[in-house]
């Protein structure tokens, strides 16, 4: 009977040869692709991501309110989470939530108005511009019924005293919209004519209470 070859001595004679140690699974592995998947490498796993929109939450909260501004006596279209959408002429954008304020006109109905938080936006289609007949209606819903009872001339001089007033008092004040009607403070409150306490608007609540407060004792001064 002839003797059976000894099994290391054969191990080791493949493995004097590199090609054949690789052949027999000494050397690179071969790796197994899910069915369905690219290889690893390949430049289907490297291709980056989706682009996001230019208008999705994120884009829309970081514009700046001159960005805002250009979205104000136009009509729109608004796409939200979850896909729902709204659309109506845009009265103003708030420069500390991004809220865009809509206004929309149903027949035979003076106007009504929404607002589309701005966290939840994420797109924004100008569909039309608005002529001066628009600008001057959506003027009328936007302005508080208090400030209909002084004339253009006198919302202008209550404004700058108010403007001036606040300067002194080293409080950075500045005006916003189309035609300057509104008073921004520090960013982070507004001040719609006639420019009492009631027409302070702001996301923080403490700011806002304590600048309703100083403009109450401001009011009183004047009378």
């Amino acid at each position: 009977m002839r003797p059976l070859p000894r099994l290391q001595n054969s191990v080791s004679e493949h493995s004097g040869h590199p090609s054949r140690g690789k052949a027999l699974g000494g050397g690179a592995r071969k790796r197994r692709c899910r069915p369905g998947a690219a290889p690893r490498g390949s430049r289907q796993e490297r291709e980056p991501g989706p682009v996001l929109d230019v208008g999705n939450m994120n884009d829309w909260q970081r514009k700046s309110p001159l960005d805002w501004e250009t979205y104000v006596n136009k009509l729109v279209k608004v796409v939200a989470v979850e896909k729902h959408e709204y659309e109506g002429w845009v009265l103003t954008v708030d420069p500390v939530s991004a809220t865009i304020v809509l206004a929309t006109f149903p027949e035979n109905e003076k106007g009504s108005i929404s607002f589309v938080m701005g966290h939840a936006i994420q797109e924004v289609e100008i569909l039309q511009e608005g002529d001066s007949d628009m600008k001057q209606r959506l003027a009328r819903i936007s302005a508080p019924e208090e400030s209909q009872a002084y004339s253009p001339e006198e919302l202008e001089k209550r404004k700058n005293a108010l403007k001036t007033w606040l300067e002194t008092n080293h409080i950075p004040v500045g005006e916003q919209g189309e035609l300057g009607r509104t008073l921004s403070v520090a960013g982070v409150l507004t001040i719609e004519p006639p420019y009492g306490p009631e027409q302070c608007s702001s996301a923080n609540e403490i700011i806002l209470a304590r600048l309703q407060g100083l403009l109450q004792g401001y009011l009183e001064q004047q009378r």
